[in-house]
């Protein structure tokens, strides 16, 4: 799943390649896509692109119509650019092409969705606080005001695990499966840490992964060309998906907890005072 750095990088790339040029056709492949009907996909067309960022792990194009196209890529989503569009309209099938963008010059860009589940969202809104996903998100981990005493703050009251925490996109925006763990190995905290329970030095030590690990991610895919970024992502995690490898900081078995759609991975020695994890849902130390 693209997450708030994939999404930055994204959003940087597009900036460079899609702003001043003029949207010629939207064409969705999978209705299923569209999220919004009034006003329609195609009322972007014709409209040029004066702005492209982010909210969260949302995408928003802005055009001098005053419409965004906003887009969310789920789990399985991306977007892929191109130099030179196909000739002539896509075929509807049971490909991941899902919205092909066209561009006056010739270039564009299709959103594609891999897997049988389809959770890519496509919004044509007038302000990007009409997509729901968007009205709820907290606030960004790489803002200016995010500092370490709005993190103590948003923490203070959950009575949640860490892990969740993390992910809970209306308590802080961007930050995914894979980040998470990144976040909390970097910490050095168990991911089942209640996070009310964190003391000042500890909110200290996540706070200062939070916004390290979040920015190095976002400067080592900067200049990345889109068709890059997921091998770049999965090359700078250090735990997430490393499931049986040696951790890089101490040597230990990188280990994993199955949950029913996902898994965290986690270093013992790094973050669980030595003790495995239950691998169980409703996982807890074991004792």
């Amino acid at each position: 799943m693209p997450e708030l750095p994939e999404v930055q990088a994204l959003t940087d790339f597009l900036t460079e390649h899609l702003v001043g040029l003029r949207v010629v056709r939207v064409l969705p492949v999978a209705v299923s896509v569209l999220k919004t009907y009034d006003p329609p996909v195609t009322a972007v067309e014709g409209a040029e692109v004066t702005a492209v960022r982010r909210h969260g792990k949302f995408l928003d194009i802005e055009t001098d119509g005053g419409l965004h196209l906003v887009t969310h890529l789920a789990r399985a989503g991306w977007l892929q650019w191109k130099d030179r569009l196909p000739d002539g309209p896509p075929k509807p099938g049971k490909g991941p092409l899902a919205l092909r963008v066209a561009l006056e010059t010739g270039e564009g860009f299709d959103l594609t969705e891999a897997g049988t589940q389809k959770r890519l969202a496509v919004y044509v809104v007038r302000d990007p606080a009409e997509v729901p996903g968007v009205a709820r998100l907290g606030p960004d981990p790489l803002a200016g005001d995010f500092d370490e005493d709005r993190l103590a703050a948003l923490l203070k009251a959950e009575r949640r695990q860490l892990k969740g925490a993390l992910r809970d996109q209306s308590l802080i925006a961007g930050v995914g499966n894979a980040y998470s763990d990144e976040i909390l190995h970097a910490a050095k905290m168990s991911p089942f840490k209640l996070a009310a329970s964190l003391t000042p030095e500890e909110t200290h030590r996540l706070y200062e992964a939070l916004r390290g690990t979040l920015t190095e991610a976002v400067e080592r895919s900067r200049g990345v060309a889109a068709g890059r970024l997921k091998a770049e992502k999965k090359s700078g995690l250090r735990v997430h998906g490393r499931t049986g490898e040696p951790c890089p900081v101490c040597g230990d078995t990188i280990r994993e907890v199955s949950f029913a759609d996902s898994s965290l991975q986690y270093c013992p020695t790094c973050q669980t005072g030595g003790k495995p994890l239950a691998d169980r849902r409703l996982s807890r130390l074991l004792k």
